[in-house]
């Protein structure tokens, strides 16, 4: 992370990847050979989605579908945002707690589609993805990301998906919004709690 004037910040990914070890790059891994599984076992994606209909036979989707995708434009995309976003997060917060929002706000993600849309199946990273990015906005509301090529304020950003997906809840385009809301607001909430956390060790 370096600083701008102004007090906004950017992030350099690559410098990470190159002198730290990290979950992110296990996690993109296992989402690739996932997603490999998925093409080369027809029935694997059938056991490991999650939807309302076999929570209760298949308990495990609660997580394994946070691992899943649709096509390969969904895994790039998704892996793509948390190549640049999970070093991010994991710097600022370490990787045992790191690993624990991406997995927490991706069930939670899960269980938020199920809650509004049990007949319908989610697959994704998204609402785990979401919560990182929950999170950072929490942590590190300043840092300044680019949207579409265009640079603004991560505060901002999250706004706008936020608001996005609160429009486009119910519309039937296939995307669970629900799920991205619900992770987001997990996300939100850890922040929340770590920033806390971190106010009273300075007060000390």
């Amino acid at each position: 992370m370096r600083q701008r004037s102004g007090g906004e910040q950017y992030y350099e990914p690559f410098r990470y990847y190159v002198r730290n070890k990290n979950y992110t790059l296990y996690l993109i891994g296992i989402c690739v050979i996932v997603f490999f599984l998925q093409t080369l076992i027809h029935p694997f994606t059938y056991y490991f989605v999650l939807s309302g209909s076999n929570l209760y036979a298949r308990p495990w989707t609660l997580v394994t579908h946070i691992f899943l995708h649709g096509n390969m434009g969904h895994l790039f995309f998704n892996m793509l945002f948390l190549f640049f976003f999970g070093p991010v997060l994991e710097r600022r917060v370490g990787s045992d707690k790191f690993l624990f929002i991406f997995l927490f706000c991706g069930l939670l993600g899960g269980l938020g589609h199920v809650l509004t849309s049990p007949d319908s199946a989610v697959l994704g990273a998204s609402g785990a993805l979401y919560g990182v990015l929950g999170t950072l906005v929490i942590l590190e509301p300043d840092m300044l990301i680019f949207v579409y090529f265009l640079p603004m304020k991560i505060t901002h950003a999250v706004v706008l998906l936020a608001a996005f997906d609160i429009l486009m809840s119910g519309s039937g385009d296939m995307i669970a919004h629900t799920a991205h809301l619900s992770g987001l607001l997990g996300g939100l909430l850890i922040g929340r709690y770590l920033k806390q956390g971190s106010v009273k060790k300075r007060s000390f």
